[in-house]
């Protein structure tokens, strides 16, 4: 059993860095997209590939196997994994915006200056510290 959890937990940190790769690399591309060229198109395409492909996966991994931990390890209720569960579901709803907000670019509508990148991070460290020392 405890070979399998291993092999679980390692593949929900895997997805955890993939996902949360994405959301900074969304972040960014929001933060830098006033002060590129008209000509971005093939860019911001490029991002919302590597979202689709890449990320959406990640955090849909992220999801089944953490449920899927946090149950056989009887933690639902903890403190550490519902604080836990507040940051992921915030990185969550703000993927989720950064990727419309995206599409709505690609589409043609004006980029604005995003500043989510600061929070993307705090959230991440706040995830890993919570998963790692369970306070």
């Amino acid at each position: 059993m405890a070979d399998y959890y291993t092999w679980l937990k390692a593949a929900h940190v895997a997805a955890a860095l993939l996902f949360v790769s994405g959301v900074i690399a969304t972040s960014l591309t929001l933060a830098l997209l006033s002060t590129m060229p008209q000509g971005s198109q093939q860019f911001i395409a490029g991002i919302l590939r590597y979202d689709q492909w890449v990320t959406v996966p990640a955090i849909i991994t992220v999801w089944a196997i953490g449920t899927g931990l946090a149950v056989s390890g009887a933690w639902f209720g903890q403190g550490w994994l519902n604080a836990k569960l507040g940051f992921v579901v915030l990185l969550s709803g703000l993927h989720g915006i950064q990727s419309g907000r995206l599409r709505r670019i690609a589409a043609g509508a004006s980029p604005a200056t995003s500043r989510s990148l600061p929070l993307v991070l705090v959230a991440a460290i706040a995830i890993a510290v919570l998963a790692v020392a369970k306070p």
